[in-house]
């Protein structure tokens, strides 16, 4: 989720086939082990290592690689390592607000990586709390368009505590509270509607509209932070509309 267009959810996707795919696949690997680790290795009681699982496993991670996760966080195995969670704050060009989410063994490693992709691709560092407050925490579920229709996804989720849905060309996003994340995403399996990821995230209460120029700006730097080993997700408060989207993809 690297802000909401519809090329964020795409990109998001293609990131699997591309040349990251071993970075992403290491990032998942992160989340499910620091998942073992406070939650306990049993998927069926832990939601959130269930859900570090099915995004890892729809996103091809092979199960030899999920299960080692598992037992290095549950201390099963050896090997594990106790991963920090850290936010950073920032501005990209156009005034847009960046939040970055790390997950690191080094915090100074991490500020270092994350200050030099800004610095050099038009962005800067902000306190603390000067940006964050333009997001809010909530449950966002990405379901595949594929054989579902929006009214299926709408009458799955209603009655379990979703907001909204969106529409975004192959997908659609359902958006809850982080508390009600569960009770959604198994209202969807109940229904036998078929989900790529169940996170918790954060979503921007306004939104920046871009300019070819300016979004390009804004995509290169969120390249160059999702670039980084400690960097697990990156969001960002932009809006980029489908004829821009198109000028930039040509």
């Amino acid at each position: 989720m690297s802000g909401h267009s519809k090329w964020a959810t795409t990109k998001h996707k293609k990131a699997g086939i591309d040349a990251k795919r071993g970075k992403l696949f290491a990032k998942l690997v992160k989340n499910i082990e620091v998942a073992a680790r406070t939650g306990g290795g049993d998927p069926t009681g832990n939601p959130t290592l269930f859900d570090a699982i099915q995004k890892a496993k729809k996103t091809s991670v092979p199960n030899d690689n999920i299960d080692r996760a598992v037992k290095r966080g549950a201390g099963l195995e050896a090997g594990g390592v106790d991963y920090q969670s850290i936010t950073y704050e920032g501005y990209a060009a156009g005034g847009v607000a960046v939040l970055i989410e790390c997950l690191t063994d080094n915090k100074n490693r991490s500020a270092m990586e994350v200050r030099t992709a800004m610095t050099r691709n038009g962005g800067s560092m902000a306190d603390p709390g000067s940006v964050s407050y333009l997001f809010s925490r909530k449950g966002v579920i990405v379901v595949p368009q594929a054989g579902t229709t929006e009214d299926d996804v709408l009458m799955a989720v209603l009655d379990a505590g979703a907001e909204e849905v969106r529409d975004l060309d192959d997908t659609f996003e359902v958006v809850c509270e982080p508390t009600d994340l569960v009770a959604v995403r198994t209202a969807l399996q109940e229904s036998g509607i078929e989900y790529d990821s169940a996170d918790a995230g954060f979503v921007p209460s306004v939104q920046v509209e871009l300019d070819e120029d300016t979004a390009g700006k804004v995509f290169r730097l969120i390249d160059a932070l999702e670039d980084c080993d400690d960097v697990q997700n990156v969001y960002a408060n932009y809006e980029v509309s489908d004829e821009v989207m198109e000028k930039i993809d040509a």
